[in-house]
C-alpha cells in the first residue's frame, strides 16, 4: 500500500505523558502526535484505556473506536496502584514537556499526581486537565461524557425542529471539540515556555468548551433578548430564503442538497434562478430581495425543490456550485469513506493495523506544504513499554523484564 501524507516534525522533541481515555483527551494528544510530538500513552496493564473496550479474557469487540483517537502514539503499560509504578511515572514526568489527563474528578490527585505535586518535580511542565465541569462550577465533581457536555453547554438546545424535542448533534463536539481547544492552548503554552521556561497549568471543562462553540446562537439571543429557538435545517432568518435542505432523487434518507443564498450577495439568487432554468424570476419584485422571498419562503422552497427532485444530490451540488451559489450535498459516512478524492488527497487514509487489518480513518485535515500528516496505526496495549522505559529512563532489558515479572509493567 502506498503511504499518503508526510511525517511532520513541527513538535519534534516534545515529550508528552498521556493519561487520557475515551475521546476528549485522546483527540487532543492525537493531534499533537500528528504534528510530531512523542506521545506516550500510560495505560492499565490489563485493559488499557477504557476506549479500547477490552474485557479480561475476551476478544476486543470494538477496536475501531480506539483506532480513531490514538493513531501515531506509543503505549506504555504501568500498574499505578503499585509504588514502583508511580515512581516510574514520576521519572517520566521529570522528562516530559506536557502531561494531560481526563480521568474522573479527583482521580489524578488521589494517585499523588496532581498539579502541585508534579510541579515540584518538573516546574517547566505544561500540566493539562480536561474536565466535564470547571473549577467553581456547582457540578464540578459530576461525571460527563460527550452528550452530557452538549446538553449542559447548549448545543442540544439549538439542534432539531422547533416543534419537537431537542436533538443531540451527531458529531462528538463535546469530546473532540474540547480536545481541539486544549491542543491549541498547549501549543500556545509551549511557545511561551520556549521564551521564558515557565510551565503552565491548563484546564478546560467540556461544558465551557461547548459554550465557546455557541457564539452564533448567543449573538441571536443578544439581538432578541430571547432564548435561541431550534430551526431544524431551515433558514435562521426570514431574510435568508432560500436557505434550506432540498430533496433530491432517488429519495433516500440522505438524498438532499443544502442551498444557501447569502443576504450579503444578491447575485446568489439571480445565479440560482438561472441555474434551475427560472430566469423568469429574475427582476420579479416578489422574489428579488431577501425580505420579499422570506414572505414567500414556502413558495420559494417549492420552486427549488421542484428542480432538485429531478437531480441527484451530486448533480445538484455540481450544477448549482458551478453557477456560483453555495451548495452542499448531504454525504453520509459510507459515501465519505468511499470518496476517491478524499483518499487521493490523504484526508481519508487507510492504514494497516496488526489486529484488524485495513482501517480507514480521517487524518488531520490541515495540509503542510501540500500534504496532510501521515496516519500511523494506534498502538497495541503496551507495545512500546520497553522502548519508552529504555529511551526515556535508560532502563536495560533485565530491569524491564523484572518489572514485567512483578506485574508493574504489562506483558
Amino acid at each position: 500500500m502506498t503511504e499518503i501524507g508526510v511525517e511532520l516534525d513541527c513538535l519534534e522533541g516534545v515529550k508528552i505523558v498521556d493519561f487520557t481515555q475515551f475521546e476528549a483527551g485522546p483527540s487532543c494528544t492525537e493531534s499533537l502526535a500528528w504534528l510530531g510530538a512523542e506521545v506516550v500513552k500510560v495505560e492499565n496493564p490489563t485493559t488499557g484505556d477504557p476506549g479500547r473496550r477490552l474485557q479480561p479474557g475476551k476478544p476486543d469487540s470494538d477496536p475501531w473506536y480506539f483506532h480513531q483517537f490514538n493513531a501515531n502514539k506509543k503505549s506504555l503499560t504501568l500498574n499505578l496502584k503499585s509504588p514502583r509504578g508511580l515512581e516510574i511515572v514520576r521519572e517520566l514526568l521529570k522528562k516530559a514537556d506536557v502531561t494531560i489527563e481526563n480521568m474522573a474528578p479527583g482521580t489524578i490527585e488521589r494517585l499523588g499526581l496532581g498539579y502541585d505535586e508534579v510541579k515540584k518535580i518538573n516546574p517547566g511542565i505544561i500540566y493539562c486537565q480536561v474536565k466535564g465541569f470547571g473549577t467553581g462550577s456547582p457540578y464540578e465533581t459530576s461525571l460527563a461524557f460527550d452528550m452530557i457536555a452538549q446538553a449542559a453547554g447548549g448545543t442540544i438546545s439549538v439542534t432539531g425542529e422547533g416543534d419537537r424535542p431537542p436533538v443531540k448533534p451527531g458529531p462528538s463536539f463535546g469530546d473532540t471539540g474540547t480536545g481541539m481547544l486544549m491542543a491549541i492552548s498547549i501549543l500556545g503554552a509551549l511557545y511561551k515556555r520556549s521564551k521564558t521556561g515557565q510551565g503552565r497549568r491548563l484546564q478546560v471543562a467540556m461544558q465551557d468548551a461547548m459554550i465557546h462553540y455557541m457564539r452564533v446562537p448567543f449573538s441571536r439571543t443578544q439581538q432578541s433578548g430571547q432564548a435561541q429557538l431550534r430551526n431544524g435545517s431551515s433558514r435562521s432568518s426570514a431574510a435568508l430564503a432560500p436557505s434550506a435542505l432540498y430533496p433530491c432523487k432517488p429519495g433516500g434518507p440522505n438524498d438532499y442538497v443544502y442551498i444557501f443564498t447569502s443576504r450579503a450577495n444578491a447575485d446568489h439568487w439571480r445565479r440560482l434562478a438561472k441555474a434551475i432554468g427560472r430566469e423568469d424570476l429574475i427582476g420579479d419584485a416578489r422574489y428579488d430581495t431577501g425580505p420579499a422571498r422570506g414572505e414567500r419562503a414556502a413558495e420559494v422552497d417549492e420552486i427549488i425543490a421542484t428542480w432538485t427532485r429531478q437531480h441527484t444530490k451530486e448533480e445538484a451540488m455540481t450544477i448549482i456550485g458551478a453557477a456560483g451559489v453555495p451548495a452542499g450535498a448531504v454525504f453520509d459516512t459510507l459515501e465519505l469513506m468511499s470518496d476517491k478524492s478524499l483518499a487521493e488527497r490523504g484526508i481519508m487514509q487507510t492504514i494497516q493495523h496488526p489486529t484488524t487489518g485495513a482501517v480507514k480513518m480521517p487524518a488531520w485535515p490541515v495540509r503542510f506544504d501540500g500534504s496532510p500528516p501521515r496516519v500511523k496505526p494506534s498502538p497495541l496495549l503496551g507495545q512500546h513499554s520497553a522502548e519508552v522505559l529504555s529511551g526515556w529512563l535508560g532502563m536495560g532489558a533485565p530491569e524491564i523484564e523484572a518489572l514485567k515479572l512483578e506485574g508493574i509493567v504489562g506483558k
